[in-house]
C-alpha cells in the first residue's frame, strides 16, 4: 500500500481558501472580505428593481468600501445615493449601519442599499 504525504501547510491553505471563497464572498489582496449581494439580496428591491452591492469588510468587521453593482434604478436618482450614501457606510460596523441616513428623493433606492449592506454584514459575520 502506497501512502501520499501532503504537507500540513498545503492542507491548511486549501481549507482556508475553501472556507472563505464562495459565490457571495471573496477575499481581496489586502485580506478584506468582499461580499456581493447579487444573490443574497434578490428580494431587496429599490424603485426599479434589484440594487446589488459589493461591500468590502476588514477583519475587524468594519466596512471599508461599498460599491454599487449594475442595476436598473433611475440613474439621476441613484447617482445621489452613490455620491453620498455609499460613502457614509465606510468606517461603520454592524451596530452602526442604522445610523446611515437615506437620500431625500431616492427613498426606495436608499432603503434597498441599506438592506443590502445589512445583508452583506450579516453574511460576513456568519461566514468569515
Amino acid at each position: 500500500m502506497k501512502y501520499s504525504f501532503i504537507p500540513v501547510a498545503v492542507i491548511s491553505t486549501l481549507l482556508l481558501v475553501s472556507a472563505c471563497s464562495d459565490a457571495n464572498m471573496q477575499k481581496d489582496e489586502q485580506g478584506n472580505y468582499v461580499v456581493n449581494t447579487t444573490d443574497l439580496g434578490k428580494e431587496v428591491k429599490g424603485f426599479a428593481g434589484q440594487t446589488p452591492l459589493a461591500v468590502t469588510i476588514d477583519k475587524n468587521g468594519t466596512i471599508v468600501n461599498v460599491e454599487a453593482l449594475p442595476n436598473s434604478e433611475t440613474p439621476e436618482y441613484f447617482r445621489s445615493v452613490e455620491g453620498k450614501m455609499l460613502q457614509d457606510f465606510v468606517g461603520k460596523n454592524a451596530q452602526s449601519i442604522a445610523e446611515v441616513d437615506g437620500v431625500s428623493g431616492a427613498t426606495f433606492s436608499s432603503r434597498a442599499v441599506k438592506n443590502n449592506v445589512q445583508l452583506a454584514v450579516d453574511y460576513y459575520q456568519q461566514h468569515k
